[in-house]
């Protein structure tokens, strides 16, 4: 097993219905250490330098929006195995997919609306937290 980083966000829909806390509980439950967590209105920019991966796909001005929309949590989460082990503890991404007691099964309401974001690879989990959080962790 290896020490890995991964993001997590609790998207404005998880927020709006006040689940932040259930949800950051049931990560704590899993583990998993926060090195840094706060809760911000991204920006238009923010929001899309973070999916600028996905700028040409369709839905890519939809997800901007929706991550405008509200407050999210944002929180880099530190774990053994920490990318595989937060990916299952979320659920599939579609929360009607997702098995019985994620986060996102619990949380979500469908795939646009699926409470949480986490990194789908060590390499990404590294990038994303350094993306919210340069000044306050250390490669």
């Amino acid at each position: 097993m290896a020490i890995q980083r991964t993001l997590c966000i609790i998207k404005p829909d998880a927020v709006r219905a006040r689940n932040q806390g259930a949800i950051l509980q049931q990560i704590l439950d899993a583990g998993f250490n926060v090195l840094a967590m706060r809760q911000e209105q991204l920006s238009r920019e923010k929001a899309e330098g973070f999916y600028a991966v996905h700028k040409e796909r369709p839905f890519f001005g939809e997800l901007v929006e929706f991550m405008i929309s509200g407050p999210v949590v944002l929180a880099a989460l530190e774990a053994d195995d920490a990318v595989p082990r937060y990916r299952e503890l979320i659920g599939a991404t579609d929360p009607a997919k997702a098995a019985e007691g994620t986060v996102r099964k619990k949380y979500g309401t469908d795939i646009g609306n699926n409470a949480v974001h986490g990194s789908d690879s060590e390499e990404n989990g590294k990038i994303e937290t350094q993306y919210f959080f340069a000044s306050e962790l250390s490669s």
